[in-house]
Protein backbone atom coordinates (compact mmCIF):
# COMPACT_ATOMS: atom_id res chain seq x y z
CA UNK A 1 0.00 0.00 0.00
CA UNK A 2 1.61 3.56 -0.58
CA UNK A 3 -0.50 6.75 -0.65
CA UNK A 4 -0.15 9.00 -3.92
CA UNK A 5 -2.59 11.89 -2.04
CA UNK A 6 -2.62 12.92 1.21
CA UNK A 7 -5.12 15.49 2.03
CA UNK A 8 -4.09 17.15 5.50
CA UNK A 9 -7.25 19.54 5.65
CA UNK A 10 -9.56 19.73 8.14
CA UNK A 11 -13.04 18.04 8.22
CA UNK A 12 -16.11 20.42 7.23
CA UNK A 13 -13.55 21.54 4.15
CA UNK A 14 -15.14 20.61 1.10
CA UNK A 15 -13.13 16.76 1.78
CA UNK A 16 -16.06 14.69 1.10
CA UNK A 17 -16.21 16.50 -2.33
CA UNK A 18 -12.33 16.17 -2.95
CA UNK A 19 -12.44 12.23 -2.21
CA UNK A 20 -15.43 12.06 -4.80
CA UNK A 21 -13.28 14.55 -7.38
CA UNK A 22 -10.10 12.06 -6.59
CA UNK A 23 -11.74 8.70 -7.49
CA UNK A 24 -12.83 10.38 -10.71
CA UNK A 25 -9.56 10.68 -11.60
CA UNK A 26 -8.37 7.57 -10.91
CA UNK A 27 -6.43 8.26 -7.89
CA UNK A 28 -9.20 6.23 -6.01
CA UNK A 29 -10.13 4.87 -3.72
CA UNK A 30 -9.79 8.15 -1.12
CA UNK A 31 -9.64 6.69 2.43
CA UNK A 32 -12.12 9.70 4.30
CA UNK A 33 -14.11 9.50 8.05
CA UNK A 34 -17.25 7.85 6.30
CA UNK A 35 -15.09 4.72 5.58
CA UNK A 36 -14.06 4.34 9.00
CA UNK A 37 -18.31 4.89 9.73
CA UNK A 38 -18.74 2.32 6.82
CA UNK A 39 -16.29 -0.46 7.68
CA UNK A 40 -15.49 -1.41 11.36
CA UNK A 41 -12.44 -3.06 10.72
CA UNK A 42 -11.15 0.20 10.01
CA UNK A 43 -11.97 1.81 13.17
CA UNK A 44 -9.10 -0.37 15.46
CA UNK A 45 -6.02 0.94 13.81
CA UNK A 46 -7.29 4.72 14.83
CA UNK A 47 -7.92 2.89 18.68
CA UNK A 48 -4.39 1.91 18.91
CA UNK A 49 -2.83 5.13 17.45
CA UNK A 50 -5.03 6.98 20.56
CA UNK A 51 -3.50 4.17 22.60
CA UNK A 52 -0.28 5.70 21.66
CA UNK A 53 0.74 2.18 20.43
CA UNK A 54 2.01 3.88 16.87
CA UNK A 55 -0.27 3.28 13.56
CA UNK A 56 -0.27 0.44 10.94
CA UNK A 57 -0.27 2.27 7.72
CA UNK A 58 -1.27 -1.26 6.06
CA UNK A 59 -3.83 -1.62 8.21
CA UNK A 60 -5.15 1.80 8.76
CA UNK A 61 -5.63 2.21 4.72
CA UNK A 62 -5.61 -1.22 3.10
CA UNK A 63 -5.61 -0.39 -0.61
CA UNK A 64 -6.44 2.94 -0.40
CA UNK A 65 -4.69 5.56 -3.02
CA UNK A 66 -5.70 9.01 -1.24
CA UNK A 67 -6.24 10.03 2.19
CA UNK A 68 -8.54 12.70 2.91
CA UNK A 69 -10.25 14.39 5.93
CA UNK A 70 -10.01 12.81 9.80
CA UNK A 71 -8.89 10.89 10.83
CA UNK A 72 -6.05 10.98 8.73
CA UNK A 73 -5.25 14.52 8.94
CA UNK A 74 -4.42 14.71 12.61
CA UNK A 75 -1.45 12.40 11.92
CA UNK A 76 -0.64 14.37 8.36
CA UNK A 77 2.83 15.08 9.33
CA UNK A 78 3.77 11.00 10.27
CA UNK A 79 1.92 10.90 6.50
CA UNK A 80 3.71 13.60 4.64
CA UNK A 81 6.92 12.04 6.22
CA UNK A 82 6.68 8.34 5.62
CA UNK A 83 5.02 8.73 1.99
CA UNK A 84 7.55 11.19 0.82
CA UNK A 85 6.40 10.75 -2.86
CA UNK A 86 3.11 11.66 -2.40
CA UNK A 87 1.29 14.57 -3.38
CA UNK A 88 0.18 17.19 -0.16
CA UNK A 89 -3.63 18.41 -1.14
CA UNK A 90 -4.47 21.21 1.73
CA UNK A 91 -8.39 21.78 1.67
CA UNK A 92 -9.62 25.14 3.09
CA UNK A 93 -12.36 27.81 3.30
CA UNK A 94 -13.02 30.77 5.57
CA UNK A 95 -12.55 29.96 9.40
CA UNK A 96 -15.40 31.48 10.62
CA UNK A 97 -17.33 29.46 7.35
CA UNK A 98 -15.84 26.37 8.70
CA UNK A 99 -16.62 26.75 12.17
CA UNK A 100 -20.21 27.10 11.48
CA UNK A 101 -20.23 24.20 9.37
CA UNK A 102 -18.28 21.85 12.53
CA UNK A 103 -20.58 23.70 14.91
CA UNK A 104 -23.78 22.69 12.82
CA UNK A 105 -22.70 18.70 12.28
CA UNK A 106 -19.61 16.82 14.05
CA UNK A 107 -20.05 19.13 17.18
CA UNK A 108 -23.86 17.66 17.29
CA UNK A 109 -22.36 14.06 16.86
CA UNK A 110 -19.51 14.35 19.15
CA UNK A 111 -22.02 15.76 22.15
CA UNK A 112 -24.45 13.08 21.24
CA UNK A 113 -21.35 10.08 21.57
CA UNK A 114 -22.35 7.39 24.19
CA UNK A 115 -25.82 8.27 22.86
CA UNK A 116 -26.15 6.80 19.56
CA UNK A 117 -27.97 3.92 18.56
CA UNK A 118 -25.67 1.97 16.78
CA UNK A 119 -22.46 0.80 18.88
CA UNK A 120 -19.95 0.95 16.18
CA UNK A 121 -20.71 4.69 15.88
CA UNK A 122 -20.86 5.00 19.46
CA UNK A 123 -17.09 3.93 19.21
CA UNK A 124 -16.59 5.98 16.18
CA UNK A 125 -17.50 8.95 18.11
CA UNK A 126 -15.46 7.93 21.43
CA UNK A 127 -12.48 7.91 18.47
CA UNK A 128 -13.27 10.98 16.83
CA UNK A 129 -14.33 13.32 20.12
CA UNK A 130 -10.53 12.21 21.57
CA UNK A 131 -8.37 12.33 18.21
CA UNK A 132 -10.02 15.53 16.99
CA UNK A 133 -11.49 17.23 20.17
CA UNK A 134 -9.12 16.63 22.67
CA UNK A 135 -5.72 15.53 20.32
CA UNK A 136 -6.28 18.62 18.15
CA UNK A 137 -8.23 21.29 19.30
CA UNK A 138 -7.21 20.63 23.24
CA UNK A 139 -10.85 19.85 24.07
CA UNK A 140 -12.07 23.65 23.16
CA UNK A 141 -13.19 22.67 19.79
CA UNK A 142 -16.82 24.66 21.21
CA UNK A 143 -14.96 27.18 21.41
CA UNK A 144 -14.92 29.76 18.31
CA UNK A 145 -12.47 32.04 18.75
CA UNK A 146 -9.87 29.01 19.79
CA UNK A 147 -11.17 26.49 17.43
CA UNK A 148 -10.71 29.00 14.29
CA UNK A 149 -7.19 29.93 15.66
CA UNK A 150 -5.89 25.93 15.86
CA UNK A 151 -7.60 25.95 12.33
CA UNK A 152 -5.46 28.94 10.95
CA UNK A 153 -2.44 27.59 12.33
CA UNK A 154 -2.66 24.25 11.11
CA UNK A 155 -3.13 25.70 7.23
CA UNK A 156 -0.04 27.54 7.76
CA UNK A 157 1.75 24.66 9.21
CA UNK A 158 1.43 22.41 6.53
CA UNK A 159 2.24 25.11 4.28
CA UNK A 160 5.44 25.64 6.14
CA UNK A 161 5.99 22.07 6.37
CA UNK A 162 5.33 20.57 2.79
CA UNK A 163 7.92 21.74 -0.04
CA UNK A 164 5.99 23.61 -2.67
CA UNK A 165 6.50 21.78 -5.65
CA UNK A 166 4.51 19.20 -3.73
CA UNK A 167 1.36 21.11 -2.09
CA UNK A 168 -1.95 22.27 -3.13
CA UNK A 169 -3.79 24.77 -1.15
CA UNK A 170 -7.03 24.53 -2.73
CA UNK A 171 -10.27 25.77 -1.83
CA UNK A 172 -13.33 23.36 -3.51
CA UNK A 173 -14.79 26.47 -4.61
CA UNK A 174 -12.12 26.64 -7.50
CA UNK A 175 -13.30 23.52 -9.17
CA UNK A 176 -11.62 21.13 -11.49
CA UNK A 177 -8.76 23.20 -12.85
CA UNK A 178 -6.15 23.91 -10.32
CA UNK A 179 -6.49 20.36 -8.83
CA UNK A 180 -6.47 18.34 -12.51
CA UNK A 181 -3.39 20.85 -13.39
CA UNK A 182 -1.71 19.91 -9.94
CA UNK A 183 -2.64 16.15 -10.48
CA UNK A 184 -1.71 16.49 -14.53
CA UNK A 185 -5.06 15.18 -15.28
CA UNK A 186 -7.30 16.36 -18.08
CA UNK A 187 -9.86 17.92 -16.95
CA UNK A 188 -13.36 15.91 -16.50
CA UNK A 189 -16.69 17.06 -18.74
CA UNK A 190 -18.69 17.10 -15.29
CA UNK A 191 -19.72 19.82 -12.83
CA UNK A 192 -17.48 18.90 -9.90
CA UNK A 193 -18.91 17.46 -7.15
CA UNK A 194 -20.29 19.85 -4.22
CA UNK A 195 -21.12 17.16 -1.64
CA UNK A 196 -22.11 16.95 1.90
CA UNK A 197 -23.45 20.28 2.76
CA UNK A 198 -24.07 20.87 6.25
CA UNK A 199 -28.21 20.50 5.64
CA UNK A 200 -26.88 17.24 3.80
CA UNK A 201 -24.57 15.60 6.85
CA UNK A 202 -27.86 15.79 8.92
CA UNK A 203 -30.81 15.12 6.64
CA UNK A 204 -29.11 12.42 4.42
CA UNK A 205 -25.44 11.17 5.22
CA UNK A 206 -26.66 10.11 8.61
CA UNK A 207 -29.97 9.35 8.07
CA UNK A 208 -29.31 5.56 8.64
CA UNK A 209 -25.87 5.79 10.17
CA UNK A 210 -26.33 8.42 13.01
CA UNK A 211 -23.96 10.92 11.61
CA UNK A 212 -20.09 10.99 12.06
CA UNK A 213 -17.24 13.56 11.87
CA UNK A 214 -16.05 14.76 8.33
CA UNK A 215 -17.03 15.60 5.22
CA UNK A 216 -17.82 18.83 3.52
Amino acid sequence: MTLEIIGPGFGRTGTKSLKIALEHLGFGPAHHMFEVRDNPRLLTPWQNYLTGHGIDWEEAFPSYRAQVDWPGAACWRELIRDFPEARVILTVRDPDEWFDSVEATILQFLANRGNHSDAHVNAVAEMANELINQGVFDGRITDRAHATRVFRDHIEEVRATAEPGRLLVFNVAEGWAPLCRFLEADVPAITFPRLNSSRQFVDQEWADKDAVAGGT
